[in-house]
Parts: structure tokens; C-alpha cells; sequence
């Protein structure tokens, strides 16, 4: 950890942006009073419109001016602070100068990226020194992976406590999930995307599922078992004339289409999932969380992540529907004709959900896994915000928090939330209203 002598014990980077503004909201309320907190941003006048809104409580908080791109600034901010917490993406783009600067004062740093090329380039620039100034150096402490790391190192941990062995099968699923997707989000898809059409490299790296491990000659040369993925079904017979003109017809048409796309459906429910969003970059980070614990999760241990969308026609659709997204996004994103016509009716950087959208937000996630003893364990995360902002808020800035004032893991270089924070977040992060169980089943 940085020196005591800080002008700074946290300094949020991008406070004035969207979800900045909720982190500033939430350390303004819940921070002890005595911890010493900035704001920064490109705009002194923005900062000073934010402060006077946080009320009392940050009415002394410092201001600094600062823009990512300007080496010389982001090294005057990394050294002035112990912890360093940046909302400032795409970070591919925006963050490396800054996490580069945190890595080489020791200042720890924590960040909501969901970026696998940005955290393989801080991996290797980064790691070495910063494990040599003792710097931790955080990323994705949002939504993206939080609750997926943590909770696989909890199972994990509830095993072996158990005596009950490692993981093996382990999948998470999105049980439920309302809320609002902003330009921010949207533009980091389009950044990774444009690098992985014009870089073969970064193809490659996006293309590996150990992609973030430290060691990955020792991990396994193929993606591993997909524990979600069910051998294809055989085709259905066509259905005749008359089956065409009622509704069980159509909706048996519709599930044949379905079929043709990553969609499974578990025989004991019959709830229908598609591979999650969030799954690329979750999987990677919770990997790396394995390996950087000598594996401590299991050498059998397999890991993905779906979206649960229901039951009957409702479910082909929804599942239907959320695989075309996520495909038109993936590969429309590659494409400049297409591209173009996405960024007329996708939200800006900058724009977010409204105070509506925001206010019905929530989200429940479960992760269901196997042991080598053949013990079976079921771990909930969950929360009545929404996930991608309010929920992010609570999670990120009290990851700086507890960078800021816990007794944390002896370890330092480039971590996962899970290897940084362990039990501390969960902690933390329970006082705020979420859940976190997990039970053998």
C-alpha cells in the first residue's frame, strides 16, 4: 500500500461520469468521515456542480483536474493517493496510462472494466512492478465479475471447509436481472470489437478461454468442458399441414428455428438458457482467480455462465431473442455498415437508463456446483438495485473502501476482486442490503 504521507486516502477518477456520479453519491454517504476522498475529472466545473450536490458531507472534498490521456497528470494523481478508484472507459483506450501510473507508485487501484484485451495488457505491463511497489491493482469490481468471482471463491471455500473436496461442473446462472444498459457499456463492446476485426492478435487472445491466467502452459490447450452445452438433439420430424394451422404447430416451428442457435433446455425444469453476456469476460477473470491461488479451486474445476429466460413459449422466445442479440452485437459490431446503423439507435457515452428504469432494478444470480467428493453446493448473489449502476455503485465503491481501510490478503500485482478482497467485500457488501448464501444441496 501507498504512504500514509497521501494527499488523498481514495480519489474517484470519472466521478462526474454516469456511474461515477452514483460511486461519489454512495462515499458520500457511507465513507467514515474522516477518510480522505477527491473527486477527478476533465472538467473542474462538472466537479464542483457534483460536489455541491453530494451536500455536507463532501463539501470539503478536494477537486482534480486531470485527463486520462495526459501521462504527466494521471502520474500526479496516481501519487498523490493510496487508492485510486476509475470509472474512465473504454479503458483500453482510456486506462492504461493510469493503471500503468498506479503499478509504478505503489497506489493501489480498482477499476468496473469488462475489457479481456485491457486486462491482459495491464497483466503484462503491470503485474511485476506492481507486485515489486506492493501495489493492488483491482479490475472489474462491478457488476462484471464481481458477483461471479466472489461467489465461486465462496463455494470454493464452503467446500473445503466442508471436506466435501474441489469444484468440478460449476455454472451460474442469471435467475433474474432488470435494469439499464448505458453508451458506456455499448462503446466498450464496440472498442473490443473493432480491435479483434483489425488485430490477429487480439483475436487469439479473445479466442482463449485461459486468456488471463498467470500460468498458461499449465492450463488445459482446448475451452474445456462447457457444462451448459448438451449434445445436439436430432432433428424433429417436419410437421404436416394440420399441425401448421394450430398453435402447438407454431410453436413447435419456432422452437426447430431455436435449436439453430446456442439455446439449451434443462429436461428436469424445462427452462430454457443462452450463453450470458457477461459470460466472456467472467469466466476469464474467475479462471484467473483459480490459478492465482495455486488452483485452488480444483484442477477439474470447469466454469460458465447462462442466462436463465423461462419455461414454454415464453422461454423459446426470450432465449431465442437474447442469442440474436448477442450475436447481432458481436458480430454487427465487426462490421462497418452494420456498426454504423447500431450507433444511430444505441445510447451515447455518457447517457444511461432513467431514474425509472434504475428504480425497478434488481438482480439474483446462482451458482450451482459439484465437488470431487460428488457434494453439491448452490451460492446466491443478490440485490434489489440495478445491476449495472446502482448495484456497481455499492460494489465499486466499497471495494475502494476496503482497499482503503481493511486488513486484506497479503498479495499484490494484478488481482481479481476475489484474490484481493475475499470475505471483506462480501462483508461489506451485505450491510447494503445484498445476498450472499450458499448451501449444500
Amino acid at each position: 500500500m501507498a504512504s500514509t504521507a497521501c494527499d488523498h486516502d481514495v480519489v474517484l477518477f470519472g466521478a462526474t461520469g454516469f456511474v461515477g456520479r452514483f460511486t461519489a453519491a454512495h462515499l458520500a454517504a457511507h465513507a467514515p468521515s474522516d477518510l480522505r476522498i477527491a473527486l477527478a475529472g476533465r472538467s473542474r466545473h462538472r466537479l464542483e456542480q457534483l460536489r455541491s450536490e453530494l451536500g455536507p458531507a463532501a463539501a470539503d472534498w478536494p477537486l482534480i483536474v486531470a485527463d486520462a490521456l495526459d501521462d504527466g497528470q494521471t502520474a500526479a494523481l496516481a501519487a498523490s493517493a493510496r487508492v485510486v478508484a476509475t470509472t474512465v472507459g473504454p479503458y483500453s483506450t482510456y486506462g492504461k496510462g493510469l493503471v500503468g501510473a498506479c503499478a509504478a507508485s505503489g497506489t493501489d487501484y480498482v477499476d468496473l472494466t469488462g475489457e479481456v484485451l485491457f486486462v491482459r495488457h495491464s497483466i503484462d505491463a503491470n503485474h511485476k512492478q506492481a507486485q515489486r511497489t506492493r501495489a493492488r491493482v483491482v479490475h472489474a469490481c462491478g457488476f462484471e465479475a464481481l458477483p461471479s468471482d466472489l461467489g465461486v471463491w465462496l463455494t470454493a471455500r464452503t467446500a473445503a471447509a466442508d471436506g466435501a473436496g474441489q469444484l468440478t461442473d460449476t455454472l451460474l446462472h442469471v435467475r433474474s436481472l432488470a435494469g439499464g444498459i448505458s453508451g458506456g457499456t455499448i462503446d466498450t463492446a464496440r472498442q473490443q470489437a473493432l480491435a479483434a476485426a483489425t488485430d490477429p492478435q487480439a483475436r487469439r487472445v479473445l479466442a482463449d478461454p485461459y486468456a488471463l491466467s498467470p500460468a498458461r502452459t499449465e492450463e488445459p490447450d482446448a475451452a474445456g468442458s462447457r457444462p451448459w452445452a448438451r449434445p445436439a438433439r436430432p432433428p424433429a420430424p417436419r410437421p404436416n399441414w394440420l399441425s401448421r394451422l394450430d398453435t402447438y404447430g407454431r410453436l413447435h416451428r419456432l422452437e426447430l428455428a431455436v435449436r439453430a442457435l446456442p439455446v439449451d433446455r434443462a429436461e428436469a425444469s424445462g427452462v430454457y438458457s443462452v450463453r450470458s453476456l457477461m459470460a466472456a469476460f467472467n469466466t476469464r477473470i474467475v479462471r484467473r482467480s483459480n490459478a492465482l491461488t495455486a488452483w485452488s479451486y480444483g484442477r477439474e474445476f470447469t466454469y460458465d455462465e447462462v442466462l436463465d429466460t423461462g419455461s414454454g413459449a415464453r422461454g423459446v422466445i426470450v432465449a431465442g431473442g437474447a442469442a440474436l442479440f448477442q450475436a447481432m452485437l458481436d458480430g454487427g459490431m465487426r462490421s462497418r455498415p452494420i456498426r454504423s446503423l447500431l450507433d444511430r439507435v444505441l445510447p451515447e457515452p455518457g447517457e444511461g437508463p432513467s431514474p425509472e428504469t434504475l428504480g425497478g432494478g434488481h438482480f439474483a444470480v446462482e451458482i450451482e456446483a459439484g465437488t470431487t467428493s460428488g457434494a453439491r453446493y448452490l451460492t446466491r448473489f443478490a440485490a434489489a438495485y440495478d445491476p449495472g449502476y446502482l448495484g456497481t455503485a455499492v460494489m465499486f465503491g466499497e471495494s475502494a473502501l476496503a482497499l482503503a481501510l481493511d486488513e486484506l490478503p497479503d498479495r499484490a500485482g494484478v488481482l481479481t476482486p476475489s484474490t484481493a478482497l475475499e470475505s471483506t467485500i462480501l462483508d461489506r457488501v451485505r450491510r447494503h442490503g445484498f445476498t450472499v448464501t450458499v448451501r449444500r444441496v
